[in-house]
């Protein structure tokens, strides 16, 4: 048992005001969204009504804008609009229509949102997987030629943009390898169910962005892990669970790994969030198509419905990482469990 007696009014206690903050955070950040495209320039009656006659030479007058305006029901006040989103959201999970795509909110997310969850995680779990045994294998070794090298690749990791790896392994296998690796999946599998040819066949287009968004977490974990485990492995307690008899990878794992991963498992909402924001460039690049690209040119167009839905959705799993990092935090240290009781 993690919680016992009186840990389960605290744990109750900080649940209840982790939920307090989710709220209000969503609520800054849906308001926050419509509140910024409200003030650009222009808005998607405008902007639509510019490509539809664009070079065509015919004058565009603001009776037709007005006119479709107020169809798009984008003639009534800011926050009557907003109120009645969020109304919608709230009562029946409804974003509304996205209107660059002619479709709803819903639907884009729908299609999208799994793409984009799969690539995110799988990218944080390559980093971890990577990171965290790399990191304490070179933190015991005495030899110096292991720290270089990891040292390197971090530098690299760390200087190198993502956009550059994306392309050079975009170039790689096109010209090296003769394949054709944009897009999740395959135009033949593109509006298929899924199955276990489609799913090898998303596998075989995805570990490219997976690669590029895990590089440069992979590097700041990986020094971090390193420094970390290096400073444990120095302390008392680990001196004396070595004069007890205890060694080896097993003594690693119990002791001083489980103290240096904690920083890293308190941060995987930010990892997260780090990855989300990285991803509307490698997928413009490697024409993914997903929520971050959609973001991109849901601000472009100023369509408030499917940025605000989009963010409000990335915005509820960063928080729902941080509340799982919290929870992973209390069962790895034993000390965390104490200073509840």
């Amino acid at each position: 048992m993690l919680l016992s007696g009186a840990n389960n009014e605290a744990f109750w206690r900080f649940l209840a005001g982790r939920l307090i903050v989710a709220i209000l955070t969503l609520l800054a950040v849906s308001f926050m969204i419509y509140a910024l495209i409200e003030l650009m320039p222009g808005d998607y009656a405008e902007r639509e009504l510019f490509r539809k006659y664009s070079g065509t030479g015919v004058t565009i007058t603001q009776a037709e804008i007005d006119q479709v305006r107020a169809n798009l029901g984008l003639d009534r006040p800011f926050l009557v609009r907003y109120g009645e989103w969020l109304w919608n959201v709230v009562t029946r999970f409804d974003f509304g229509p996205a209107f660059r795509v002619e479709t709803s909110v819903n639907t884009l997310l729908q299609g999208k949102f799994l793409y984009t969850f799969v690539l995110v995680v799988g990218a944080m779990l390559f980093s971890y997987i990577v990171a965290i045994p790399v990191g304490i294998w070179v933190a015991t070794r005495k030899s110096g030629i292991a720290d270089g090298m990891v040292t390197l690749l971090s530098y690299l990791g760390l200087a190198l943009p993502n956009f550059a790896i994306a392309l050079v392994l975009l170039m790689l296998n096109a010209f090296v390898f003769n394949l054709d690796v944009t897009g999740l999946v395959s135009q033949a599998y593109r509006d298929e169910p899924w199955s276990f040819a489609k799913f090898l066949d998303f596998l075989g287009h995805a570990y490219i962005p997976l690669l590029v968004l895990g590089w440069s977490t992979t590097a700041f974990q990986l020094q971090t892990m390193r420094g970390l485990m290096k400073d444990e492995l120095g302390k008392l307690y680990v001196t004396a669970a070595r004069a007890k008899g205890l060694s080896g990878w097993p003594m690693l794992i119990k002791y001083p790994a489980r103290h240096a991963v904690m920083p890293i498992v308190s941060t995987i909402g930010f990892d997260f969030a780090r990855s989300f924001n990285e991803l509307p460039i490698v997928a413009s690049i490697l024409v993914l198509g997903e929520l971050g690209q959609e973001l991109l040119l849901a601000f472009l167009d100023a369509d408030q419905n499917t940025a605000a839905g989009i963010l409000v959705c990335v915005t509820s799993i960063i928080i729902a990482a941080n509340f799982l990092s919290d929870l992973l935090v209390v069962a790895i240290d034993p000390r965390v469990r104490l200073k509840g009781r």
